[in-house]
């Protein structure tokens, strides 16, 4: 059989005399065990480097598709245009399709123009409807890889999902909102953007289910469909103080947290505990100023890798076998951004 590479190469790469290895691949003569492993694993990692230098200039363009706070959509970015350039053994870039607020066939309309098109892999935070569903499958079935990030699709329709185990980050909410709270009798607030996200409900889920168990003693009041954005937020949050006299405490899952500050201060109410979500420019100064108590976070940068890790996959770029690291949820509190 004709050798995979120059008999020189094989050498190089092996150690061994360049007789030893004529002799090894062409049967010529006795040849040790160990010495046929040497050049078999000399072999493999020349397949692996020449399959580098195959795709090493090789680029990739991924579409991001968000319907998110532009707060959110910022700090996203920021992570993108953070680990792009470092990713490897491919370069990668990344077009953008965000907005506060979208309509679902305007959703469905930018996932269209991208499937006709094409795209190296779509990394969505969309509202899992059955219509969105659907169109994720249908890039999946045309060989674009679609990825969901902190809210996710059903696993059927989707390559993978990057971000924290959001049911987890809710009953973390929970644990430590209790122990701040106190003994006295109450209700905490809990937004959401819009019921339309899995992951949302998901913290709620996580959030509801751990403050039962370790705080009977507070109930929660669940406001919806404010999207993150301040006007419609702080309508909802005003609307619910006055018929929930006894909150006091507020677990912020969809963000618009200035505007939860300001309907608390015009109806003259008091928070005892704010917990929020996202390490965002907004919530970085707001905790800084102790408006708020603590955040829950992860690793957007770990967020963006992994999505792109996960396109690189689909694409034979690493190997069958790999696998992202989940993200962990992370606790900020004032101390750590003054």
């Amino acid at each position: 059989m004709r050798p995979p590479f120059p008999l020189k190469d094989i050498a190089l790469q092996s150690g061994l005399s360049l007789a030893t290895v004529d002799r090894a691949l062409h049967g010529r003569g006795h040849v040790a065990k160990v010495t046929g492993l040497r050049i078999e694993a000399a072999i493999a990692e020349l397949e692996r480097q020449y399959a580098e230098a195959r795709i090493g200039g090789r680029r990739l363009v991924i579409d991001v598709v968000m319907e998110t706070p532009q707060r959110f959509s910022n700090a996203v970015r920021a992570a993108f245009d953070a680990e792009l350039p470092g990713m490897r053994p491919a370069s990668l870039s990344a077009r953008f399709h965000v907005a506060e607020t979208m309509e679902e066939r305007d959703l469905l309309a930018i996932l269209k123009r991208i499937r006709r098109r094409g795209s190296h892999g779509v990394v969505v935070k969309v509202p899992s409807t059955t219509a969105i569903a659907e169109m994720a499958a249908e890039l999946m079935e045309s060989g674009i890889p679609v990825v969901t990030l902190v809210t996710d699709l059903p696993a059927a329709v989707r390559q993978g999902y990057v971000g924290m185990d959001n049911r987890v980050a809710g009953a973390t909410a929970a644990y430590l909102l209790a122990r701040m709270a106190g003994a006295a009798a109450g209700k905490v607030l809990v937004t959401l953007s819009s019921a339309r996200f899995s992951g949302e409900e998901e913290r709620q889920r996580g959030f509801r289910d751990a403050l039962g168990r370790d705080a009977p003693h507070l109930g929660s009041v669940t406001i919806s469909e404010g999207f993150g954005v301040d006007r419609t937020t702080e309508r909802l949050v005003k609307a619910a103080l006055v018929s929930h006299p006894e909150i006091r405490a507020v677990y912020s899952i969809g963000g618009g947290n200035r505007a939860i500050l300001r309907a608390f201060a015009e109806e003259k109410r008091r928070i005892d505990v704010f917990a929020a979500h996202d390490l965002d420019a907004d919530n970085r100064a707001l905790l800084a100023q102790g408006r708020l108590t603590f955040v829950i976070h992860h690793d957007l940068r770990q967020d963006a890798r992994s999505a792109c890790q996960m396109v690189m996959a689909h694409h034979r770029m690493l190997p069958r076998d790999f696998q992202v690291a989940p993200s962990r949820v992370a606790i900020a509190t004032p101390h750590e951004v003054m």
